[in-house]
């Protein structure tokens, strides 16, 4: 993987991609509807768009980022389980694995790969305890969000004192070339093999979706701006082909002045659990 990028030079409004959704209120259930109707088709089109590289990739990050034996893992937005089998995989049978999910479909997709733990839920209101998580991770959803620092504060909320996140994601190319390229690629010929495929022309749809969000989306340094804003510390993002993506960053350590007890157990997560949270038990 190539070396960490801080500061690129692309400057964007993270939200000029509400021209492709009415308004961020309306994000959710915009998102929620697509994913539903093309979570039958995802796999596939995935693995068209990374080239069959997906799952080395995803694993790669999880690995680089300390992901292994004996976690606490919460995915969000765990869609199909792309993200989550690969953490799986490096957990070797030992830890703890969450799936969360708006769409019901794509969990639907998920439960016939993963024997974990899965719940429907935004990002940005997730249902598990306060400091229940050494890692956080987050495969291409970014863009789908109807609000960034709320979930990038709802992702801090879920890691333990020094846990990390994990954020994959992909953005416009800050190389006119490069991005002249991925345009034509990823917005032209994807869609059409796609459809072709997925023996479905609709699946044109979800690849145009696709493209657009990426072109539209914020620039990794307005994600960085927003982790650190979030109070994450080491906020990181490396780049592959100046088009994917992989952040992280770490929740603070606690000091002794504000050390505090660890919470008592219920289930695995504790009784901190609060109302209507999930918290499995053994």
């Amino acid at each position: 993987m190539s070396n960490p990028q801080d500061q690129p030079e692309a400057a964007a409004s993270p939200d000029e991609i509400t021209r492709y959704y009415a308004s961020p209120a309306r994000r959710p259930g915009a998102a929620r509807a697509l994913f539903n109707r093309f979570a039958r088709h995802y796999d596939l089109i995935n693995q068209i768009f990374s080239l069959g590289s997906g799952a080395w990739y995803r694993r790669t990050c999880l690995r680089q980022a300390g992901v292994g034996p004996g976690m606490v893992v919460v995915d969000v937005a765990v869609g199909t389980g792309l993200l989550a089998r690969q953490a799986q995989r490096l957990m070797q049978g030992r830890g703890t694995l969450i799936g969360i999910d708006l769409s019901e479909a794509m969990l639907d997709q998920a439960r016939k790969t993963l024997r974990i733990p899965l719940l429907q839920a935004t990002a940005e209101a997730v249902p598990l305890a306060d400091g229940i998580a050494d890692f956080v991770t987050m495969g291409y959803a970014l863009r789908h969000l109807s609000d960034i620092g709320q979930a990038l504060a709802e992702a801090r909320r879920l890691l333990r004192p020094g846990g990390k996140l994990v954020l994959l994601e992909i953005s416009s190319p800050s190389h006119p070339f490069v991005k002249l390229v991925a345009g034509a690629f990823v917005g032209g010929v994807l869609p059409a093999i796609s459809a072709l495929a997925a023996r479905n022309h609709q699946a044109k749809a979800l690849m145009d979706y696709h493209w657009r969000t990426i072109a539209a989306y914020a620039p990794p340094k307005a994600v960085l701006e927003a982790m650190r804003h979030a109070e994450f510390q080491n906020a990181t993002c490396a780049s592959e082909l100046d088009f994917f993506r992989f952040y992280s960053g770490q929740k603070p350590m606690l000091n002794h002045r504000q050390s505090n007890p660890e919470p008592s157990l219920c289930g695995d997560f504790g009784t901190s659990c609060r109302p209507g949270q999930y918290s499995p038990g053994p």
